[in-house]
Order: C-alpha cells, then sequence, then structure tokens
C-alpha cells in the first residue's frame, strides 16, 4: 500500500516513510491511495483480544512492515502500562455504550496510539536504513503532549518537543508535562493558544531551511500529532473492537449499523471512526461533538468552515481548537479524491480563515451531524449522568453525552470517552457543587465524592519537581526550537 499527499504535490511513499516524514513535503496529509481488503467476520473477531485486533489492523494499514516487526509494537505498546488487560472497557447504558479509551499510562485515549507510535517510527527509521536522531515535534492542547512523552521519553536516537498553551490546560495536564523526567524531554509553553501552536508546528514540518540544518546535524523531524499517520491507524483498532464486544454481549446482530458520537477538536479521533467505516465497520451516523470552539458544529451544518472567530478557553480544554487538522482527510475522500479542490480549501483557510465546499461534496457528508455544549451544559451533564447512573464522566466525554441526548440519536450507539474525570477533577468537583482544591487534594476531594480511587498513574504526580519552566510567545517557537534542538 501506498500513502500519497491530500494535496497531491508529493511523491507516493510507503507506511514506514510516511511514519517517519509526519507530514507531506507539500504540507499535505498522508492517506492510504486506497483501502485495505479486510473481510471482518464478527462470529471470529468477537472472540479475539485487543492486541489480535491491533494486529490485524496494523498488518493491512502498514504492510511493509514485517509480521515479527507488527508483534514486537503491539507487544510494546500494549503490555503492563495498562490498568485493563483488554486495553479499553466499555460502559453500557440502555442503547448508549461508553468506550474507555484511558486506562493507559496518562489516562487519556492519546495513549492507545501513543504507545505504538515511537515503536512504529523506531521500526520504521531501521527499515529505511535511517541512523539520524528524530525530533518528535508536538502542539499539544494538554493531552497529547502528556502521552506523547510517555510514549517516547527515553526513546534511543529521539528528541520530543512540546508547545502546550498556557492557560487553559488542566492542574493534571500541566503538572504531567512540567514535571516529565526523561532527557529527551523538552516542555516549552506558549502565551498563545493550541491553534498557535499547531499552525506553527505544521509550518516548521514544510521549512526546508530548517530541515536542511537539522540533516547537517544527522536530525530529522517528524509528528506526534495526529497528522501523522502512524498515530491515526491505531484508533481504528478500538471502534472494531467495541463493535465485536456488542455483538458478542449480544447487544447488537453482526452487521447492524451503530452511531458513533465522538467529542473532538482536532477531529482525528472521528476521523478514525470514519476510517474503520471505510474497511467494514456498519455506522449509521457519526456525530461530531465539539464545545463552545463550535466551528466544526457550524461546519457541518452550513457547508461553510470559518475560523475568524473568538478562541474560547473552556472547561473542555483539549477541545479548544480551531483549526481542525484532520478534517482535510476527510474532505480528501469526499471530494473523491480530487487533491486540487482540497489544495483550494486549504489555502483558502489559510489565507482567508475560511472556505466553502462544493455541493457535490458536502452531499458525501450526508453520514454526519454536529453539535455543541455550552460550559454551563458540560457541568450539568457531568451532574446528571453521576446523579441518575451513578457513573462519573470527564468533561470531553460529557460534551459527546450532552450532543447524544440534543440531537436524540437512536439505535446502538458508540461513544468515546476520551479522558479519565480525574484528569479534569477540579472541573468534574464544580459539577457536582463541590468546592475544588488544587493538586493532589483534588484527587482525594473527588476520590471521596465518587466512592472511586485515585488511579495509580497519578497518585504521587504532584511529589515531581516541576522541572519545565520555560514560557514563550507563540511568534518566537522557531528561534527556541533552534535554541533546545540544534
Amino acid at each position: 500500500m501506498k500513502y500519497i499527499s491530500t494535496r497531491g504535490q508529493a511523491p507516493a511513499v510507503t507506511a514506514s516513510q510516511a511514519i517517519l516524514n509526519g507530514i507531506a513535503p507539500d504540507g499535505g496529509l498522508y492517506v492510504p491511495e486506497h483501502w485495505p481488503n479486510l473481510a471482518l467476520d464478527w462470529s471470529t473477531l468477537r472472540t479475539q483480544t485487543y492486541s489480535d485486533l491491533a494486529t490485524l489492523i496494523f498488518d493491512a494499514f502498514f504492510d511493509d512492515f514485517s509480521v515479527s516487526e507488527i508483534d514486537h509494537i503491539i507487544n510494546k505498546a500494549y503490555g503492563e502500562q495498562w490498568t485493563t488487560e483488554d486495553i479499553v472497557s466499555l460502559h453500557n447504558e440502555d442503547d448508549l455504550t461508553y468506550i474507555e479509551l484511558f486506562h493507559g499510562p496518562t489516562l487519556a485515549f492519546k495513549d492507545i496510539a501513543l504507545q505504538a507510535l515511537p515503536h512504529l517510527m523506531t521500526a520504521a527509521a531501521k527499515k529505511q536504513a535511517i541512523n539520524d536522531k528524530i525530533v518528535i515535534l508536538t502542539a499539544t492542547s494538554g493531552d497529547t503532549g502528556t502521552a506523547a512523552m510517555s510514549g517516547f521519553g527515553h526513546v534511543d536516537q529521539t528528541e520530543i518537543v512540546v508547545f502546550y498553551p498556557e492557560e487553559g490546560v488542566s492542574d493534571i495536564q500541566k503538572q504531567q508535562m512540567q514535571s516529565e523526567a526523561a532527557e529527551n524531554a523538552h516542555v516549552i509553553a506558549i502565551t498563545g493558544n493550541f491553534d498557535d501552536a499547531q499552525k506553527a508546528v505544521k509550518t516548521l514540518l514544510s521549512d526546508k531551511a530548517l530541515a536542511h540544518d537539522l540533516d547537517a546535524k544527522n536530525m530529522r523531524f517528524s509528528s506526534a500529532n495526529s497528522i501523522n499517520i502512524g498515530r491515526l491507524v491505531p484508533q481504528i483498532v478500538y471502534y472494531i473492537y467495541a463493535y465485536a464486544q456488542l455483538v458478542k454481549s449480544e447487544r447488537i446482530k453482526p452487521g447492524e449499523e451503530i452511531n458513533i458520537v465522538v467529542p473532538t477538536g482536532n477531529f482525528g479521533n472521528v476521523l478514525a471512526a470514519y476510517y474503520a467505516s471505510q474497511i467494514g465497520l456498519p455506522v449509521k451516523q457519526f456525530v461530531v461533538a465539539s464545545n463552545e470552539n463550535n466551528v466544526l458544529t457550524d461546519f457541518f451544518t452550513t457547508g461553510k468552515y470559518n475560523s475568524k472567530r473568538d478562541f474560547k478557553v473552556t472547561n473542555a480544554p483539549a477541545m479548544d481548537i480551531l483549526v481542525s487538522s484532520n478534517l482535510e482527510r476527510l474532505l480528501y475522500f469526499a471530494s473523491g479524491q480530487n487533491s486540487t479542490e482540497i489544495r483550494e480549501y486549504m489555502t483558502s483557510l489559510a489565507e482567508k480563515g475560511e472556505y466553502v465546499l462544493k455541493t457535490d461534496t458536502r452531499d458525501k457528508l450526508n453520514k454526519f451531524t454536529a453539535g455543541f455544549a455550552s460550559q454551563e451544559q458540560v457541568l450539568q451533564t457531568i451532574k446528571h449522568s453521576r446523579d441518575t447512573t451513578d457513573y462519573t464522566i470527564d468533561p470531553h466525554t460529557a460534551v459527546g453525552r450532552y450532543v447524544y441526548e440534543k440531537i436524540a440519536v437512536s439505535g446502538p450507539t458508540l461513544i468515546a470517552a476520551t479522558a479519565s474525570p480525574y484528569k479534569f477533577s477540579q472541573t468534574v468537583l464544580q459539577a457536582l457543587n463541590i468546592s475544588p482544591k488544587s493538586g493532589h487534594d483534588a484527587l482525594e476531594q473527588l476520590a471521596e465524592a465518587t466512592s472511586t480511587a485515585i488511579p495509580n498513574q497519578i497518585s504521587e504526580l504532584f511529589d515531581k519537581p516541576v522541572l519545565h519552566k520555560q514560557l514563550i510567545d507563540a511568534k518566537q517557537i522557531l528561534t527556541t526550537l533552534r535554541h533546545e534542538i540544534l
């Protein structure tokens, strides 16, 4: 299988090359040239482990890796660092099933891909006979940075550089990033927002002069953001696994269509669900749930993408995004793989902050619907869930749950539960009408209020020293990066 750029002006590459590059030379995102031919036999899949299904999907999409390489990657990615043997777990409420994606090292769904990506990348480098040090460049709204450092920390021949917005991340997220002890980790706060960081990272990844300077030092860039196809493909697995488990428990019949609700900002998690549908997952409707930065809600409602609006710092901070990078991949397929059309959209977005879909392309998005939740609605949903079902959800999952109720989704539905409530303990406590304390005290408050245990992953987090204190303006990212790496 070859991977090609959404913008059509870069050479086709293998999976390992796409993973190493991160982003295509023309600024586009790598997509599979065609969908792998998989026959999803649910009578068989229902009996298989998460690692079995991960192997199936990785083999299909990363077909230039050997069987032994894939087995090694899966074993490393989905081992003892998980608090549940099944990697993900399911929580059922009537027709709604939560996929709990937060049982990894940093308590967020990003772990599922970012425990695999370092091993994909090092295997890819060996396969391509590359001895350069790989500099992993990452913009984060909180979770990607912590998960990326958990994955890449202490990995030979890598450096990981994380840029995150100073305001808007939770206490847990900030402490996780600032206390990262890996010698190859560089953590830098910016005074701008996530979009500022993401734009700078995408520009740096395509900067030929910077690439030349890195090459002179035997270094090269890649990315741990979901713009990297190696980040995206592992996320397909949990949708296939969850469906198979619904079949196993006889909550659905094999082949029965389901709805998938995804709280999303950069569109990677919902795009993975779409990719799953293209290889055989029966999906009736994709529900795109946003917070008050509701650019995606407006887009799917009107066909116009307009990022020219006030950026809001909300209580669901991982979704505080106005430029959803992975949407480009969806539009590429919706347009009939028309790279000229995609270039027009992305040029208009860069120059004018907006673009309008062509009618034929918009018509191909008829399975997508969208809605958003205000900050107050997030709090109300957390409390309602706790009061009525004794189930505690984080603010991002609450966004998805609110939109699910608002648009009255009917039939069997999966909702991506993207983070542990402990990762956003202060917001959850506020929702439960408890005046939140800070740091570890807030974790103890939440444990007492919900009769649950503080996750081992963060039980001693606030005992760790703060090691990364650098704060810069977003305009200083290039200069700072050169200072840190070159």
